[in-house]
């Protein structure tokens, strides 16, 4: 029965919605919080890197601090199994840690100093090795001149410009200004490995026990599990290989009697961590090295030469064989990510880049990698009208 009115007039009840209608209405619903979220995402997309590189001071030792611990953490699960505890483990993994830190400082960072310091006394020397070279070059454009000027295209040379090489600021004053601030961010990252470490196993657990399903616990165990395996065995094997190359680099650069060997080395180990630019770097220090040293250009490059050899079987070879296809990543994506850390966070973020780009990848491949494409095209925000929507009733 419908109501009545005031003058008895029954009130005509409100329409109700057809299924077509209901349909219709849920999926301008979906596409409307499909837009709002793909907006959201990218403006927190576009937001993140530069408050990563503001916030470098904060960002960059927690980040650095979470991938050294990851890496540690089979160091930590073998003392563990051993029945130490768990706090004198992480302790026992930090301290090793500072040992071969202050091993590499003490090998690289020492020596390089006094190469900083002689390096503008060495321009000149450098200069006269490379004379030969530079007369042979000035003798090819001269020939090409001579030729460009028969066919009456000569050109007026340009007059020699003066190159005036200043000297480097004071080292020691540099480290002097930045000592503080920088023993603050690496203390401050000691702390945030040893804390982690310390309550790894608790965390661990409590983070697989409190899912409230059984699927949900060991999805969330497999990832950690993976993220941990993924990136201990890419640090391990990396750090393996570029110890080999830098003992190896050190070992010919001591035989063909070039100064602080382990310091080229370790500076040829160092950067290898970083891929494709880094290579190019240590050839390109080498080479500014040997020409320091030797008189002869052509043995100056030596040393450079040797690094690239060594590089290219390990690159080609033997890395290859010992990651092997699981950490197989595209070349794209690590120069993408190489650039992306570079510009956030310079040098560290550079060295960073391919264990943070495991790290996701790991964790995509295990949860599952978001259908961007699906997402806008087929059932998101960019159709007009659902696959399945029932045609319209005619009225």
């Amino acid at each position: 029965m419908g109501e009545t009115g005031s003058e008895g007039a029954p009130v005509p009840a409100p329409a109700e919605l057809d299924e077509d209608d209901v349909g219709r209405v849920g999926f301008r619903r979906d596409r409307l919080l499909a837009a709002l979220t793909l907006i959201c995402g990218l403006l927190l997309a576009l937001a993140l890197p530069f408050a990563l590189r503001f916030g470098a001071e904060f960002f960059l030792p927690v980040t650095a601090a979470l991938v050294i611990a990851i890496a540690l953490v089979p160091l930590l699960e073998w003392l563990e199994r051993r029945r130490v505890p768990s706090v004198l483990a992480a302790l026992i993994c930090v301290l090793l840690l500072l040992t071969v830190a202050n091993i590499a400082v003490a090998s690289i960072v020492f020596p390089a100093m006094q190469w900083v310091e002689d390096l503008p006394e060495r321009i000149e020397s450098i200069r006269a090795t490379l004379a030969p070279i530079f007369e042979l070059y000035a003798s090819l454009e001269g020939f090409i001149d001579d030729l460009v000027r028969e066919f009456g295209q000569a050109s007026s040379p340009s007059a020699p410009q003066a190159v005036t090489v200043e000297p480097p600021n004071s080292l020691l004053a540099i480290i002097a200004s930045s000592a503080p601030h920088a023993i603050l961010q690496m203390f401050f990252a000691i702390l945030v490995i040893f804390f982690f470490l310390s309550g790894w196993t608790r965390m661990r657990k409590r983070t697989i026990t409190t899912r409230t399903s059984f699927d949900g616990a060991m999805t969330t165990a497999r990832v950690i599990q993976q993220v941990v395996d993924a990136t201990s065995l890419y640090l391990g094997t990396i750090t393996m290989v570029n110890v080999t190359i830098g003992l190896l680099t050190a070992g010919i650069l001591w035989a063909i009697g070039m100064p602080t060997p382990l310091m080229w080395g370790g500076i040829v180990a160092l950067l290898n961590y970083i891929p494709y630019l880094g290579p190019i770097a240590s050839v390109a220090l080498l080479a500014v090295g040997g020409l320091m040293v030797f008189p002869d250009p052509w043995y100056a490059l030596l040393p450079a030469l040797s690094f690239a050899g060594i590089h290219l079987v390990e690159a080609n070879i033997i890395t290859p064989t010992l990651v092997g296809r699981r950490l197989t990543i595209n070349p794209l994506l690590i120069l993408v990510a190489l650039s992306f850390w570079a510009w956030v966070w310079g040098t560290a973020g550079a060295l960073l880049a391919v264990p943070l780009l495991i790290i996701a990848k790991t964790v995509l491949d295990a949860a599952g990698k978001p259908d961007i494409a699906g997402f806008l095209f087929e059932e998101g925000v960019l159709i007009h009208e659902p696959h399945d929507e029932p045609p319209r009733k005619h009225e």
